[in-house]
């Protein structure tokens, strides 16, 4: 898809000399997946601790000896 955007060339260049990207094109599509990673990321976080699995952790450390 072609979309024209006005974008100041000295963020572009800055950018494109930070992450290395050979074109303009390359630095927009990664700009992109990096804030749709981030914000998946974030919406992951909001579940840090509210997970309850009842693990019976001793049994899992001695799954092994139960074989025998």
């Amino acid at each position: 898809m072609r979309t024209t955007l006005d974008i100041p060339e000295e963020l572009i260049n800055e950018a494109m000399k930070i992450t290395k990207a050979s074109t303009k094109t390359e630095l927009i599509k990664n700009a992109l997946i990096n804030i749709i990673q981030k914000n998946k990321l974030k919406e992951l976080k909001k579940f840090k601790g509210s997970l309850d699995l009842k693990i019976d952790l001793d049994k899992l450390r001695n799954r092994d000896e139960s074989f025998n």
